[in-house]
């Protein structure tokens, strides 16, 4: 396996949707999340991740070292179990076991770590297994992303479809068509912040620099091959990276936030593209020991 990284990192992503919904609300008859007291949309992290997730598992197609643990239509208990039988162990010998081998817990938590992705990632509980013998830890993994944020308000809209197709063949004799609805936002930006910690890397999860590089290609390409006509046109595009030279950071990540500004260009009202807004990250001032890059 490879080192875990060195570096702190803390990142920026900037994407945008057309005429889609990015993240529907379920207690809201799945319009857009919204922030009610702005009326800035909203994306939570979970949606973000899923995203990476998938665009992982279709690259890397299950290799070796790089499963998804969290995984649709697999339930978790299936995944923990490949750590027991990698040591030729049933989920009731965890316990008679760990009299002889009190260090059991780590070393199937080492396992899940080095054999997924998203938990090397992201961490995950590992606790699932109705007896409680299997016990794989909690790991708290060193990326994490915050919820997305859009740059202005956003406004719902309800789009009202109809269907020639008619479900039942009663209904065909009194109607030829249904009717339904669909959200979107006709036009948002959004921001979204995370982190990389090396310090959790190097102690839990053994992230590496080439997690880390799979990391960056996924968020730019996370929506590229996730189109749907519900979310319209989604794309990632800009992702702005402060790395810094040492593992515990060299400046608190918010002052390196705030260097990220992003203003409506004078006399756009309302927004209805990327281009009208300009995206200036003032690296002219950066603390010491903190690089950027920007990719896109």
């Amino acid at each position: 396996m490879s080192e875990a990284i060195r570096n702190r990192y803390d990142f920026v992503i900037l994407f945008d949707v057309e005429n889609g919904n990015p993240n529907g609300d379920p207690d809201a008859g799945n319009m857009p999340r919204i922030d009610p007291e702005t009326g800035c949309g909203i994306v939570t992290d979970v949606c973000l991740k899923r995203k990476i997730r998938n665009y992982v598992e279709m690259v890397k197609e299950d290799e070796e070292g790089y499963g998804i643990y969290i995984k649709d239509s697999v339930p978790l208990n299936r995944s923990d179990a490949k750590a027991l039988e990698a040591y030729g162990l049933k989920d009731a010998e965890v316990k008679t076991l760990k009299k002889s081998d009190p260090d059991i817990d780590r070393k199937l938590r080492d396992y899940m770590c080095s054999h997924f992705y998203d938990i090397r990632t992201f961490g995950a509980v590992m606790t699932t297994f109705v007896k409680a013998a299997l016990n794989c830890g909690q790991v708290r993994g060193p990326v994490q992303l915050g919820f997305a944020r859009s740059v202005d308000p956003v406004m719902p809209q309800e789009v009202t479809i109809t269907r020639v197709a008619i479900t039942k063949e009663a209904d065909a004799e009194k109607k030829d068509t249904e009717m339904g609805r669909k959200f979107i936002v006709p036009y948002g930006l959004y921001r979204a912040e995370g982190f990389v910690s090396a310090n959790l890397a190097r102690k839990t999860t053994g992230f590496s620099e080439e997690d880390l590089a799979l990391l960056w290609n996924a968020i730019l390409n996370m929506f590229e091959n996730d189109h749907s006509a519900a979310r319209g046109k989604m794309a990632v595009r800009e992702l702005i990276i402060f790395k810094h030279d040492s593992e515990l950071g060299n400046a608190p990540a918010w002052k390196l936030f705030e260097k990220v500004r992003i203003v409506r260009k004078e006399g756009v009202q309302p927004a209805r593209s990327y281009h009208d807004y300009s995206i200036m990250v003032d690296t002219e001032q950066l603390p010491e020991g903190v690089t950027c890059t920007r990719m896109n």
